[in-house]
């Protein structure tokens, strides 16, 4: 199988050793010509792109972030528009376009996610792609193979920018040791074999959200007092809340809620992801996929923002809370209006890998630019009893050497009444 493993790290301190080829590669003649479209392949259903040396496929190299034959060594640089902006695009707008779609001639309908065969230009193998699956490898001939116009086609949302890989697969393997090394409670055994697996680069589609808001809202303030109860020996201090209505308003700007757009993705995984530098997003191109897996999205647009709206309303609820203030608050009523929604459709990159632990099965995913991992893990019941045991002990010492001091300040006063 081809490897299509990057040639440079993206960090100075790995970029000595992250070269995976005997030679140097070696630079398109004409560095300032715009990269190329490819070919389209089997009636304009794929799309691959072949190398104008060779005629090997080109696959998208992380370390020069530009297209690489594995075979010459040639590269095609891309080229994107210098200065072009990833506009943000009016929500309403876009579900007014949807339903109009939507009500459509049947026979127009969306079938993007649909089966389809393509058939491989370099083999004659056909790749199946189900589902939401745009960008893949043959497995007949591992050449790299995309569908053909499928992030732009009609009556799709179009992809506005890209955030290409720039965390080699070597990077990552590091990465995943590092983070194995570091949890708490994971059985020995684990950590010192590692993980047995094997890294598929993907392109996951996600939406991004921006809204302003504005919330109004009514709640109590509740600061605690002391008072002292009881008479004698029974003297006490009780704690006690002196409640204060509260209420106000205020405006805040969300900008980019990260979404992920396809289904069958653990949530709490992908957002663990976070934050994503989607400063250095670009203009989609297909040539950013070539060599990767990707997805197009499959779930719907206002389904996305009732997902990022459920964000909101934690971040919101928590700004409400510290409005009101004092020690504990009541919040009796709360509502959020939202305008000046705007949205984009991205494609954001992870390492993914599925392994397997004592017949387990995990999954693990890493930000392919900023290397944070995020993944299942196993964990030890023998440890963790351990140290259930040991907080235990330290506990009952503790209540020990407390009580020993107590007693130990006891004065006997001896009773001679009975004289």
């Amino acid at each position: 199988m081809k490897n299509r493993t990057s040639v440079n790290s993206v960090t100075k301190e790995t970029c000595e050793s992250a070269t995976d080829r005997d030679e140097a590669p070696v630079s398109s003649d004409d560095d300032s010509s715009p990269a190329s479209q490819g070919e389209s392949i089997d009636e304009g259903k794929g799309r691959v792109f072949p190398c104008d040396r060779c005629g090997a496929d080109l696959v998208f190299s992380i370390g020069m972030q530009s297209l690489q034959c594995d075979y010459c060594g040639y590269i095609k640089q891309i080229e994107l528009p210098k200065g072009a902006p990833i506009v943000e695009r009016d929500y309403q707008e876009m579900l007014e376009r949807l339903e109009r779609w939507h009500e459509s001639d049947a026979s127009e309908r969306d079938s993007s996610t649909d089966e389809h065969v393509i058939r491989c230009d370099s083999c004659g193998g056909e790749v199946l792609f189900q589902g939401n699956l745009t960008s893949t490898h043959c497995p007949y001939c591992a050449s790299p193979l995309q569908r053909d116009n499928i992030h732009d086609a009609p009556r799709r949302i179009s992809v506005d920018g890209v955030l290409p890989f720039q965390v080699p697969q070597t990077v990552a393997a590091n990465q995943l040791r590092r983070w194995i090394k570091s949890l708490w409670f994971a059985p020995t055994e684990f950590q010192r074999q590692g993980v047995q697996g094997h890294f598929n680069g993907v392109y996951l589609p996600f939406y991004t959200y921006d809204s302003l808001t504005f919330t109004r809202f009514t709640g109590q303030r509740g600061d605690y007092y002391y008072v002292t109860v009881g008479t004698g020996n029974n003297t006490r201090r009780e704690r006690r809340i002196r409640w204060t209505s509260a209420d106000g308003q205020f405006q805040r700007f969300f900008d980019d809620v990260v979404i992920i757009a396809a289904q069958h993705q653990n949530e709490s995984l992908v957002r663990s992801l976070e934050p994503w530098p989607l400063e250095k997003c670009v203009p989609f191109r297909q040539e950013l996929l070539a060599g990767f897996l990707a997805r197009t999205y499959d779930v719907t647009l206002p389904m996305g923002f009732e997902l990022a709206r459920r964000r909101i309303e934690e971040a919101i609820d928590i700004d409400v809370h510290r409005r009101i203030g004092g020690d504990v608050q009541n919040v009796i009523s709360q509502k959020t209006g939202y305008s000046a929604i705007t949205f984009k459709h991205l494609l954001l990159p992870v390492w993914m890998m599925a392994y397997r632990f004592r017949g387990k099965p995990y999954r693990v995913l890493i930000n392919a630019v900023t290397g944070e991992v995020s993944g299942q893990r196993p964990y030890s019941i023998i440890k963790i009893v351990l140290a259930v045991l040991i907080g235990l002990l330290i506990v009952m010492a503790i209540w020990a050497t407390q009580n020993n001091h107590v007693q130990s300040n006891w004065t006997i006063t001896p009773d001679y009444s009975w004289e």
